[in-house]
């Protein structure tokens, strides 16, 4: 029996190594891999005794020749093709060892130029490990090293491979080169800016962890991580207390950091329930942003998540220990307010640094027979806001309306979002009709609507949202404007005093 032992994770190859050796399986070894071997005493044959022909090209060559890959795919059961090994004395090989160049690790690196990420990019290791997965039935192909255990155990008690194992470690490895080919996919696109919508589509994301169930306890469910730097997002959290993040958990907590994002310009706290925003405010401190959210809507934050783009003091921890809240995300705690936190077992606290910074990708939607992409909706408003109406909004109607354009932007269409001293009075989420959306603003905001101005993801097909918004006391409007209809709402809001704002770009979110 003969095994090729080509690593670039080094973890346990050694001792894997020792054990086959022990069982009188010869090795065949290159570059550092081989080093590593002899140095500590096992038996190594060089690649180039095997080929007769050297390494070369700084390395680029080394195992792609007719004895290695004679050797790797010649099916044991087909007397022509052991014929023929005999005719060009190869001899076949029964175990493959081989993880690929480290291109991951090596674009992770900061300031890592496209020539060091090309040259990580493996030849011979994916046409090796290809090989003898696609021969599965006679060689046996390791590409984790968490697998080394197993095969070492049932060589141990058979002196064979299952069939069933090697069938397992065969499908890995397609896993494996399909992961390591998007990787690099992506990341030349991504080198030159390139569109995502090409022509096929195919991108990789690495498990987080498995998760206890999705939506619903009767379903599975994961947490997977797209490959790269990914600062300021869910994945790159750390969890300072508190039990494992759910499928609900993540899916909101991702929601409320995104209406977050588009407050980078003061303390600003984001509460959502239900992957939709229940309270927001901002405010000169972390504090006074809390209590904002809080009382927008302190009914729905109950049970809710709420993250902060600013660290969370003593004084905050105080006010959100009065509160049941699942999760918690800021970019820093006081020792003080961990310490009043973590008293509560229930409360999941993350730490998440870089929760400033605007995610720069795409969207994924999953349907049946097929995927949905787009770009992510990283633009706030159209090139200039445009006044409509007669009655121009003050410049504190201004920073509210701009305020709430941020919520209902991330709020489920069709959505209203009410606010007021830059605070969230009542948000109307993910409504079939437009003025049911309001109605439930309205009617969820109270006397807290009078005064307060009024944000739609996009246009008025009809008079009834204005003349409801000011019966219930708006005094100012944003929304996308574009029906064929807007003049009569301009008039409308004309006749009320109602100041009225388009952006030119609508914000749905399905």
């Amino acid at each position: 029996m003969r095994a090729l032992i080509s690593v670039s994770d080094k973890n346990g190859v050694l001792e894997f190594a020792k054990a086959l050796e022990e069982m009188d399986v010869e090795i065949i070894s290159t570059g550092g891999t081989a080093k590593l071997l002899k140095d500590n005493g096992v038996k190594v044959k060089g690649i180039s005794d095997v080929t007769g022909f050297p390494e070369c090209l700084d390395g680029r060559v080394k195992t792609l020749h007719p004895s290695i890959h004679g050797g790797i795919l010649a099916m044991r059961d087909n007397p022509s093709h052991m014929e023929k090994l005999k005719e060009l004395d190869i001899e076949p090989i029964d175990i493959i060892a081989v993880n690929l160049y480290p291109f991951k690790e090596t674009i992770s690196k900061e300031g890592v130029s496209l020539e060091e990420a090309v040259e990580n990019i493996d030849i011979g290791g994916p046409t090796m490990i290809r090989a003898a997965a696609k021969n599965y039935r006679d060689v046996a192909v390791i590409t984790d090293p968490a697998d080394y255990k197993s095969v070492i155990d049932q060589l141990k008690k058979n002196n064979k491979i299952d069939l069933d194992v090697k069938y397992d470690l065969a499908l890995k490895v397609f896993q494996h080169t399909a992961n390591y080919d998007a990787m690099i996919s992506a990341y030349l696109k991504e080198q030159v800016g390139k569109n995502t919508l090409d022509e096929t589509l195919t991108v990789t994301f690495e498990k987080v962890q498995d998760l206890r169930y999705g939506e619903n306890p009767h379903q599975k469910a994961a947490f997977y991580k797209e490959v790269g730097k990914q600062r300021g997002t869910l994945v790159d959290a750390i969890q300072l207390h508190g039990k494992e993040l759910s499928y609900n958990n993540i899916n909101d907590t991702n929601g409320a950091l995104e209406v977050l994002k588009e407050f980078y310009s003061e303390p600003t706290v984001v509460a959502v329930k239900h992957a939709n925003p229940c309270g927001v405010g901002s405010a000169g401190s972390i504090y006074e942003a809390f209590i904002k959210a809080y009382e927008g809507d302190p009914v729905s934050i109950f049970g809710g998540i709420v993250v902060a783009n600013g660290e969370v003091d003593k004084k905050t921890a105080e006010k959100i220990n009065e509160l049941f809240i699942e999760v918690l995300v800021a970019p820093s705690y006081s020792e003080d307010a961990l310490e009043i936190l973590t008293k509560k077992k229930n409360i999941r606290i993350l730490k998440l640094e870089g929760i400033e910074e605007r995610y720069k990708g795409y969207e994924l939607k999953k349907v049946m027979g097929g995927v949905l992409l787009q770009d992510t909706d990283s633009i706030l408003l159209g090139d200039e806001l445009k006044v409509v109406t007669k009655r121009q909004p003050t410049k504190e109607e201004m920073e509210d309306l701009v305020f709430a354009w941020k919520v209902v932007k991330n709020t489920k269409s069709n959505g209203i979002s009410l606010a007021k001293g830059k605070m969230l009075i009542a948000n109307g989420p993910g409504q079939v009709s437009r003025i049911w959306a309001l109605q439930n603003a309205i009617r969820q905001g109270g006397k807290n609507v009078i005064g307060s101005v009024l944000a739609s993801d996009a246009f008025f097909p009809f008079e009834d949202s204005v003349q409801a918004a000011s019966k219930a006391g708006v005094t100012a409007i944003i929304q996308p404007g574009g029906s064929i209809r807007d003049e009569d709402s301009i008039k409308l809001c004309d006749e009320y005093g109602i100041a009225m704002v388009f952006t030119g770009m609508r914000h749905f979110k399905h």
